[in-house]
């Protein structure tokens, strides 16, 4: 079995609303979701941008 040179990227993981602390911290755990979820959707554009057969 050989391994795709160029997969398709994957969402990150949500923090669970137990992970916050509440202390209003800067940066929040969700605001660093906010900022992976960004990185992510540049990224799978990109990559179907590569891949325009893929559904």
């Amino acid at each position: 079995m050989t391994t795709d040179p160029d997969p398709m990227p994957q969402p990150p993981p949500a923090p669970d609303f137990d992970a916050c602390c509440g202390n209003g911290c800067d940066p929040c755990i969700f605001d660093l979701h906010d900022l992976a979820m960004d990185e992510y959707c540049r990224a799978l554009r990109a990559w179907k941008e590569r891949h325009p057969d893929a559904s």
